[in-house]
């Protein structure tokens, strides 16, 4: 198969269980593999030398910063950005030959994303398509600069792709609720830090309505006991980011 000219960037963090299907989604057909290696101490960094020379070592601080940079180092105009859990598919794959060989006018591409509990596709509560902005030209094309959930801003138009991208989130409940205990954390620090105002009555309300958007409004209760789990976690993340919030401004006192 014929390379394309793009620069699939990719962030890792002693991930030697799911690397390696990642990387090997886009060997055979992208032309340059950039990996950002967040200082990974399993055999992380020997699994990437199979796929790729083009290898960072380089601690993440900030994630809009960490991510911003490491596109800065790509030598092609477009960029594929993956995590270590998301892998493209045939399907995808296809798609974006396709879109870039036509010499697109836009500036970036949205692609759905299947996420997994285990071997479970979540398809309700809002986590399917779930639509990623992940194809963009490198000059248009930036992150906000902060720890958690940072937001993506693109000069120019946006299309979007049908092919699926899958994502391997969590490898069961265990690591969903792991993962959610850290989320939190960076979530209470980025409300601090930004001087957002949460009162008692918001951070209720704000509980309440993720639970009942993700599992009515978004028929999470079409996926059994996994959507319910996962609409409970959406009104969980609230409450967890509001006391760990307070707990903040209690030892700044």
């Amino acid at each position: 198969m014929e390379k394309v000219k793009l620069t699939v960037v990719v962030l890792t963090k002693n991930n030697e269980l799911i690397i390696d299907e990642c990387l090997k989604s886009v060997y055979s057909w992208a032309d340059e593999i950039i990996v950002i290696d967040d200082m990974s101490t399993d055999k992380t960094p020997e699994i990437l030398k199979k796929y790729t020379d083009r290898i960072f070592t380089r601690k993440m601080v900030v994630e809009g910063t960490h991510r911003n940079w490491a596109y800065a180092q790509a030598k092609n105009d477009w960029v594929l950005s993956l995590d270590s859990d998301e892998r493209v598919t045939p399907e995808l794959r296809d798609e974006i030959i396709k879109v870039l060989g036509s010499n697109p006018t836009e500036a970036g591409f949205t692609i759905p994303r299947r996420n997994y509990i285990g071997d479970y596709w979540v398809k309700h509560g809002g986590w399917y398509p779930s639509p990623q902005l992940r194809l963009f030209r490198k000059d248009k094309f930036r992150y906000e600069e902060v720890e958690v959930h940072p937001r993506a801003f693109m000069d120019g138009a946006c299309g979007h792709l049908r092919g699926d991208m899958l994502h391997y989130s969590y490898k069961d409940l265990e690591d969903f609720w792991a993962k959610l205990n850290k989320q939190t954390t960076w979530e209470a620090k980025k409300w601090y830090s930004q001087g957002k105002p949460m009162t008692l009555g918001r951070f209720m309300w704000r509980t309440y309505d993720r639970f009942m958007r993700a599992y009515f409004g978004r028929h999470g209760y079409k996926d059994g006991f996994i959507g319910f789990v996962v609409a409970y976690n959406a009104g969980l993340y609230q409450v967890f980011s509001y006391l760990k919030y307070r707990e903040i401004i209690m030892n700044k006192k």
